[in-house]
């Protein structure tokens, strides 16, 4: 209504004004005009006004509507626009599942998987999480690691793999696992294995691969955030998947605990990769502190392992896997694998 009216007042002011202009003319030039001449000067006027009527004059204020476009979507920025940097990061052991839930406020997928709305991540993550009884240091990586991911559009999915009964932990096995178990779901591109009770102080810190292994926990409170020795591959680390397999996965011997990243490393350095690592600023890590677990104690026949590693890799890793699935859970927030690895009963 308001838009017609306008049209109504544009077409009077003009006709106003081209009447004043012809009678101002017309006594100006104190001349008869011929019939002729009336009739083209009032041609104009009324062609003038035909045309003002079929033109769409928009009313000021009043948004125009955008077509749907179905443009496809660009992929996202080698430098996600909404990190905030340094985090200040509190544990709350209070927080229960349902608080991590509230908290998240973007939906995720079912088994946590998530993908940027607004462009097409770069790569495909699988995070893996080896597990075993661990639920209080999984809310608060939940807690904190979504927002992070997001922020850093990942497209990913968290894999908690947790290793059935009370034999003997082994880590390396369990993230073995994790790949295999993963791909079964989504053509990952690329593999972050994190410990559950590491938190990265730092959102620019990518959880993404790169053209070499990548360490990303270089800088953990528990080493005082400096690195503890050259070789050191513990804690996070992201390999994609041809480096994964070019080193044959993990090895499956490493039981209880100390020795499996030793053997990661020197599996990469075998290969002919070398590692790379952010700064020690955005590899700063905090970590949630806790006693030993049960059955993950140091097995003192692990070290001696390392000094064969270029003899048995080959031969012990994801090509010589064994394991059974006991069940899958689809969390909101996780994909929850329980394992039977025949772990040795101490």
């Amino acid at each position: 209504m308001l838009k017609k009216l306008y049209n109504v007042l544009a077409l009077f002011a003009f006709f106003s004004l081209a009447c004043f202009v012809v009678l101002l003319f017309y006594h100006k030039s104190n001349t008869n005009y011929a019939i002729g001449e009336k009739d083209h000067i009032s041609k104009l006027i009324k062609d003038r006004v035909q045309q003002l009527w079929n033109t769409k004059i928009g009313v000021p204020g009043e948004e125009k509507m955008i077509e749907p476009t179905n443009k496809p979507l660009e992929p996202c920025p080698e430098e996600p626009p909404k990190l905030v940097g340094p985090l200040w990061v509190s544990f709350n052991f209070k927080l229960t599942m349902e608080d991590v839930k509230r908290e998240i406020h973007v939906p995720l997928e079912e088994g946590g998987r998530h993908r940027p709305s607004q462009c097409i991540a770069l790569q495909k993550v699988a995070i893996i999480i080896p597990f075993r009884n661990r639920h209080d240091h999984l809310k608060q990586w939940l807690y904190f690691l979504h927002p992070i991911l997001m922020r850093q559009q990942a497209d990913y999915g968290v894999y908690v793999i947790n290793q059935d009964g009370n034999g003997v932990f082994n880590r390396a096995k369990l993230l073995n696992v994790g790949y295999v178990e993963a791909l079964k779901e989504d053509n990952y591109d690329c593999f972050v294995f994190s410990d559950v009770d590491l938190i990265p102080l730092d959102d620019r810190n990518l959880y993404r691969c790169f053209d070499n292994p990548r360490h990303l926990a270089v800088a953990m409170d528990k080493f005082n955030f400096q690195l503890p020795y050259n070789s050191y591959f513990g804690g996070v680390s992201s390999l994609s998947k041809g480096q994964f397999l070019k080193i044959n996965g993990f090895s499956n011997t490493f039981w209880g605990w100390g020795g499996e990243d030793d053997d990661i490393y020197n599996r990469i350095t075998f290969r002919g990769m070398s590692v790379s690592r952010p700064d020690f600023m955005l590899g700063k890590y905090r970590m949630i502190k806790h006693l030993r677990d049960v059955h993950n104690e140091p097995n003192p026949e692990n070290p001696n392992k390392l000094s064969q590693t270029e003899w048995t890799m080959g031969s012990d890793g994801i090509n010589s896997l064994q394991y059974t699935i006991k069940a899958v859970v689809k969390d909101s927030l996780y994909t929850f694998i329980n394992v039977d690895i025949n772990a040795p009963i101490k």
